[in-house]
């Protein structure tokens, strides 16, 4: 069963300006989105679904000096209809993109898996390409929709979902350990063969642990559960970023 999670990978400062500018593109249409839905539920009494604001915003993408191209946008008047719809609003925050002001947000720049692609260690989006630190190994991954997101020191990361089959524990601390547990158990000590035991079962446990702790940090849901497959029961976990 195929695991869908988020990797979150930092950008190079060196494109910090580039994405500072794209930063303040996102919040012009979120702020457009906005202001104009506000005013048509409360002129007209009509709630702007995400396919209208998409038409109202047709061709920002294509003024000069912008740099998002129309997936951004159409992704941006989803996302801002979807959290109108969730939080039961008539109209939400607005975006601020001054620096000085204590109101300041921080950038985000979504993307549509289509908009993104990878090829040795940069990615390439709205015609630019961008140097990050692949500890990943993006290349062996599907890369879906995320975004681009600015942290509180003004660096930048990477968010991007990704098709998994998973991650495999395999671990052999058994038979890193067997020469030494032969020794012992010919030898007859009894206690050492106890000790030896007792560490296998530790490290066992121990990496378990680690590896449950990091599913549960990188996934927002995890089901498991049980199906019939060809008349044999299969134990299986989606997780979801």
């Amino acid at each position: 069963m195929d695991c869908t999670k988020t990797l979150r990978l930092r950008i190079k400062d060196k494109h910090r300006s580039v994405l500072d500018a794209m930063a303040h593109e996102v919040n012009q249409v979120w702020n457009f989105c906005n202001e104009t839905s506000h005013r048509a539920i409360r002129e007209c009494h009509q709630f702007l679904t995400d396919y209208d604001l998409q038409k109202l915003t047709n061709g920002f993408s294509k003024c000069d000096g912008i740099h998002i191209g129309s997936p951004t946008v159409q992704q941006v008047c989803e996302d801002y209809a979807k959290a109108r719809k969730q939080f039961k609003k008539t109209q939400l925050g607005w975006c601020v993109s001054t620096p000085q002001s204590s109101k300041y947000s921080l950038g985000w720049i979504p993307f549509k898996a289509c908009a993104v692609q990878y090829k040795a260690g940069q990615i390439a989006f709205a015609g630019q390409r961008f140097s990050l630190w692949d500890s990943y190994g993006l290349a062996d991954y599907e890369l879906r929709a995320g975004s681009f997101s600015q942290g509180t020191r003004g660096r930048w990361y990477l968010n991007v979902a990704v098709a998994s089959s998973g991650e495999r524990i395999e671990g052999r601390f058994y038979r890193k350990l067997e020469a030494q547990l032969r020794i012992a158990q010919r030898a007859h000590k009894k206690q050492r063969v106890r000790a030896i035991h007792a560490k296998i079962a530790n490290q066992r446990k121990d990496l378990l642990h680690q590896f449950s702790t990091k599913l549960v940090k990188e996934s927002a849901a995890i089901f498991v559960g049980d199906v019939t497959i060809g008349g044999k029961d299969c134990w299986y976990t989606v997780c979801l970023a």
